[in-house]
């Protein structure tokens, strides 16, 4: 695969275009969202990150018949145990409603003291280079810290607002975009996968 080589990339989530634009910037690829293939959303029935991830991938090169990148991630608080996780974009109800998903989220925690709020982002990414690669690289990066009382910033997108970054001390949604994709979860998949194109000298 050459350096100019059209990717597809499973979303159509614009927060996720424009984080993906700029974590990939270093390279030269063409990073192009299924939509602009009128790819549909492929059915997220896999039960892990990773399942869904390349259900996503595969669906997009199927569509496309160019190699895809598909990113499955969400967001997982301890008291919850592990919840809203994989069906975090529909939390509550309706997909990627979200003001309603952190609304529920922070009722679920009423009352919860800060101790006990700890979570954790998780970002799986899945590159395939084609819909029967038996061998898609999997990456997976995740980021530490704890869900607010309230929202803060009009940074980012979906859980952002409520997620406090303690080694910055604000929310993730309080962050310049370059510091949060420098530190995000994303990111950290990201640098994963970039490692591991390097391996199989994709790059």
């Amino acid at each position: 695969m050459t350096m100019s080589q059209t990717i597809v990339l499973a979303s159509n989530n614009a927060g996720k275009i424009k984080e993906f634009n700029a974590l990939l910037s270093q390279f030269n690829f063409e990073v192009k969202p299924q939509g602009d293939f009128q790819v549909a959303d492929a059915d997220e029935t896999g039960l892990t990150f990773v399942e869904n991830a390349i259900l996503k991938a595969r669906h997009a090169c199927a569509e496309t018949g160019l190699p895809a990148l598909a990113d499955d991630s969400g967001i997982e608080v301890d008291y919850l145990n592990g919840a809203p996780g994989i069906y975090s974009a529909r939390f509550a109800g309706e997909h990627g409603d979200n003001e309603a998903n952190n609304a529920l989220l922070l009722e679920k925690l009423a009352g919860v003291p800060e101790a006990q709020r700890s979570a954790r982002f998780h970002c799986v990414l899945a590159f395939m280079r084609h819909k029967d690669d038996p061998t898609p690289i999997i990456a997976h990066g995740t980021w530490e810290g704890r869900i607010l009382e309230s929202a803060e910033g009009v940074e980012g997108f979906g859980y952002d607002p409520i997620f406090y970054v303690p080694e910055k001390g604000c929310s993730s949604a309080s962050l310049p975009k370059e510091v949060k994709n420098q530190l995000s979860h994303r990111a950290q998949a990201l640098t994963e996968l970039v490692e591991a194109f390097k391996a199989r000298q994709i790059l």
